[in-house]
């Protein structure tokens, strides 16, 4: 299947990244959110960004003219029935999610792939909501999504062949290198990175450094470009509990358990950078 149309569910930080680059790219994007103050914000942000890119030279005004042109914003899922491929970006909760999927399922022409950008919960649990289990997979892009070139892409259970070399074809297209990981919780990128942030958690629940010592051993011992801390809040601390906790309940394995800290956080509101509070203030 040719891909001209491509729908995106959230236009939140992920979500506004992944129809950017397949606006990008050439693609009509149909950008849909649960309302028109969700997708407005998330439009302002791209065109933002596209913007920035216009000022250092890197894009002309008329193609940046041409890539928002290339945008239509929905608030109803059933607008999506056109897409040629859709792809979730809502919040890492899979109540949610399994929703979502059977509302993309329903409306969606037969044929179609569903995507997720889910960044731990296994693709098979996700495709078990519908009833087009071989067209469901993982595409899990890094935030920011325009600058970060990797997409893991990951095949559930029952993920075809056809589906696999379409959506990898599809990453290139985007400008991205794809990396085929497998059905596991938390994949290859967050089964790694989460533990790592977690135990920079304890490590200040221990008192054994501030959050500043922390991420300065990090940074400047580790090469790191930004300390585990100051990760943790950009990537948002609801979002690595929700991680961490998928990480737990897959595997079922101590060395996964959330750090009581990270939960402390998250129960009184401070989510990192979006909130205005986290290991730091903002």
């Amino acid at each position: 299947m040719e891909i001209q149309t491509f729908g995106v569910i959230g236009a939140g930080q992920m979500g506004g990244g992944i129809a950017q680059v397949a606006a990008t790219s050439g693609l009509k994007v149909i950008l849909m959110d649960i309302s028109d103050e969700a997708t407005a914000k998330g439009m302002a942000i791209i065109t933002k960004n596209l913007q920035r890119n216009v000022d250092k030279g890197r894009l002309e005004a008329t193609e940046m003219a041409a890539i928002l042109a290339r945008f239509t914003l929905v608030t109803s899922i059933e607008d999506l029935a056109p897409c040629d491929y859709m792809v979730e970006a809502a919040t890492e909760n899979e109540a949610l999610k399994f929703k979502i999927f059977e509302e993309m399922d329903r409306v969606a022409k037969p044929g179609v792939i569903l995507g997720t950008n889910t960044s731990s919960i296994p693709i098979g649990r996700i495709a078990a909501r519908t009833s087009r289990p071989e067209k469901v997979i993982g595409m899990h892009f890094m935030n920011p999504v325009p600058v970060m070139k990797l997409v893991e892409v990951i095949k559930g259970i029952a993920t075809d062949d056809e589906t696999m070399k379409l959506t990898w074809d599809l990453c290139v297209k985007f400008g991205k290198t794809p990396a085929e990981a497998q059905d596991f919780p938390g994949f290859i990128a967050n089964r790694i990175l989460m533990p790592m942030l977690n135990e920079a958690i304890f490590t200040l629940y221990h008192s054994v450094g501030t959050v500043e010592d922390i991420d300065t051993v990090m940074k400047l011992g580790m090469n790191h470009p930004m300390g585990p801390l100051a990760l943790a809040d950009l990537i948002g601390l609801d979002t690595c509990l929700a991680i961490m906790e998928t990480l737990y309940d897959g595997f079922k394995d101590s060395k996964y358990r959330p750090c009581p800290l990270l939960r402390k956080y998250v129960e009184a509101g401070w989510l990192g950078k979006k909130t205005g509070k986290g290991f730091y203030t903002y």
